[in-house]
């Protein structure tokens, strides 16, 4: 099956969405920490918080970070969960050298590490890890599909999948002020903020597309997954999925 959102890409490209999305996050990658947390206020710390949370009841020991970006997500999930270990994966180099330098000024490189993986195509056994998470990185997914059936195979039996992504409020007065912010000020920031003006045009653009609630908890059961669940934050601004395999 093929999602919307598969098909929107950063730029207007006859590269594929994979090559893309690697080009946009390598171009963008000095300046992304910096404005992912002035667009979001900040508020996206408490989303992460409360994601990895849900990951306790099992105290997992392997956990794989899918789309780990910088390692925000990874790291954040160190401090909480005391895992043995953390593999962060992604297609963008540059945001991984980032990443690392977090890892070792934290002291942490014994216990995450980064690898370029394309989630599509893991080089993991089958029921390695005891979790897994993603972080507003499943709309960027060049084959959603795909990378679920892969997320589920790498996870022990009993492991818990659990991913946030951007998600568009569906009442008001949230709603509105959502529509105003994904297409005025989303765009404006990224022009005055980043040199690549087109990543924070596909933005708004990509979550807009992407399978969102009821449709989104039935792909994760499609592809094998139960006991899913989700959870809405900021009136809707985000959504929390939980899902097991």
């Amino acid at each position: 099956m093929s999602y919307q959102s598969e098909n929107v890409r950063p730029y207007n490209s006859p590269e594929s969405k994979k090559k893309q999305v690697q080009h946009m996050f390598d171009e963008i990658a000095p300046t992304y920490d910096k404005l992912n947390r002035f667009m979001s206020l900040g508020i996206d710390n408490s989303w992460r918080r409360d994601a990895i949370q849900k990951l306790e009841p099992l105290h997992p020991e392997s956990i794989l970070d899918i789309a780990t970006g910088t390692g925000d997500f990874a790291i954040l999930a160190q401090k909480i969960l005391r895992p043995q270990s953390i593999v962060g994966i992604d297609i963008s180099d540059k945001m991984m050298a980032i990443g690392e330098q977090k890892v070792e000024r934290l002291g942490l490189s014994g216990v995450i590490r980064f690898e370029n993986q394309d989630c599509t195509a893991l080089t993991f056994p089958e029921n390695h890890f005891d979790a897994a998470t993603v972080a507003f990185g499943v709309r960027n997914f060049e084959d959603i599909d795909a990378g679920f059936t892969e997320i589920r195979r790498v996870l022990k039996p009993g492991g818990r999948f659990v991913f946030l992504e951007l998600t568009t409020p569906e009442r008001f007065p949230m709603k509105q002020l959502y529509g105003i912010y994904s297409k005025y000020l989303i765009p404006f920031m990224g022009r005055l903020m980043s040199t690549d003006k087109q990543a924070y045009e596909y933005l708004p653009a990509s979550i807009k597309a992407f399978p969102q609630g009821d449709r989104m908890v039935k792909t994760l059961e499609k592809n094998g997954f139960v006991n899913v669940r989700l959870k809405r934050y900021t009136g809707g601004v985000c959504t929390l999925y939980i899902a097991e395999k």
